[in-house]
Formats: C-alpha cells, structure tokens, sequence
C-alpha cells in the first residue's frame, strides 16, 4: 500500500471531477482513501478486495471481530448483497436512504468477500453524499469505517483524518467540516423483530413511525422482550458495529 497520500479539493465541479477519479483508481488499485460523508470522515475500501479491506483494519488497528459495513449507491443493490430482507426493512431503507441509518441483514451466501468475522451478515448503508455515491456507481460497494485510529474520536474533518491515517491512504478528498457529525443509527433486520443496536442520527420514533405500519416496533433498551426475541440466537444481530461511528 502507498504512503504517499495526496490531498483533493472538492470545492468547484472540476476538482470534484479530478477527485472523483484520483479516489476510483486509488479504490480500483486495492489502496484505501479518506473521503467525506454525511455523518462523519470515512476511510474506504472495495469490498470486493480481501486485501484492501485487511488494510482498512489494519489502519484503524481493530480486528476481524468489528468487521466495517458496506456504502451503496442505490437500493437497488440491497438484493445482490442481502437475503431474507423483511418488508418492513425494505420500507425502511426506500423511506431513510439515503441517510443516517445502517441496517444489519443476513448476507447472500454466494458473495465472495471477506470482511471480517461478519457471522454472515452485513450491515448496509447509502451515504446522503453525492460525491461519495458517485464514486460507489463506479468502484461498486465500499468497505468504509470512521477515519480514525480505534478508540480515538471519529475525524470530522480532513485535517483530523490526515492526523490519524494520512500515512496509510492514498487518496484524502477534503471536502471541509463533516455536515452530520453524528453517527448513523443501526438496526438489525436478522431477527425474528427489528432491533435497535445504536441510537444515532434517525431516532427510534422517526424508525417506528415507519415500521409500525408492518405490525412491529423497536423496543427501547430496557423495554421488557417478549418470549420470542432471542429466537436465532446471540449472533442473530450481526457484526459488532457498536463501536464504528461511520456505520
């Protein structure tokens, strides 16, 4: 992986046009790069490259057990990556992305990738970001974490980020102060009921006012569960994102 890194504006349609394309080859080459989100600073792989996704562990020094999720461009991708997607997810996702919620969902066993120890799920995400989903449309799905080294605060800008793994990227798009700041909510659509696994930008009556049109809410932590709710068992929610601001 290089260690030169260079930095991209992204102010005016041509720098974002000559980013765009500096971070589709640094993707394309299985090298990592730090772009802008709309919740914080991420650093991106191709899913789709072991290698490169090995790396974007490595860089934020955590390991296989907190495998990152995945950026999409469009819902329509949702089924070449997910199964058993329940209705009241699929609404969900049509009504909140793109935007601050990741979704946790059984993944297609004929995918060939490795994320880490992801107990066959993923977690899924498209990001309110249109740069970052037009680099999506042409490296396809993205491995990506918050730009940070682990346990330190999410980058939310490009400075911090530079800070913290500039050495370990190729490509930085600067586009100024992250306009989120606040991590993505996570919900897991891999049990017999939806669940909240962190509360962030989108909040559970925002999720609930959606959801409950399909007969099921999400629970608060500390609500009573009903004798159903561990039916699959302590792996039924999917990889441990809990600690993984960008999710």
């Amino acid at each position: 992986m290089s260690t030169v890194t260079v930095r991209y504006p992204i102010a005016t349609e041509d720098e974002q046009t000559e980013a765009i394309d500096a971070a589709v080859a640094a993707l394309q080459a299985g090298d990592l790069v730090i772009v802008p989100t709309d919740t914080v600073y991420g650093i991106a792989a191709d899913a789709f490259d072991k290698g490169a996704v090995a790396g974007l562990l490595a860089a934020k020094g955590r390991g296989r057990s907190m495998p990152p999720p995945v950026l999409i461009s469009n819902v329509a991708t949702l089924d070449a990556l997910a199964t058993r997607v329940p209705d009241w997810a699929r609404a969900l996702v049509e009504e909140l992305w793109p935007g601050a919620l990741t979704v946790v969902f059984h993944q297609q066993p004929s995918l060939q990738w490795d994320l880490g120890e992801a107990r066959q799920t993923v977690a899924v995400r498209i990001p309110d970001d249109d740069i970052l989903r037009r680099i999506i449309d042409r490296v396809g799905p993205l491995a990506t974490s918050s730009a940070n080294r682990t346990t330190k605060p999410a980058a939310t800008n490009a400075d911090q980020a530079e800070e913290m793994l500039g050495k370990m990227v190729k490509a930085i798009l600067d586009g100024g102060e992250s306009p989120g700041g606040e991590a993505s909510t996570i919900v897991a659509a891999t049990g017999d009921e939806p669940k909240i696994l962190r509360e962030g930008a989108i909040s559970i009556d925002q999720i609930n006012e959606i959801i409950s049109e399909h007969g099921v809410v999400i629970r608060r932590p500390g609500d009573p569960d009903p004798a159903t709710a561990d039916t699959d068992g302590p792996d039924a929610d999917g990889p441990d994102t809990d600690a993984d601001p960008e999710a």
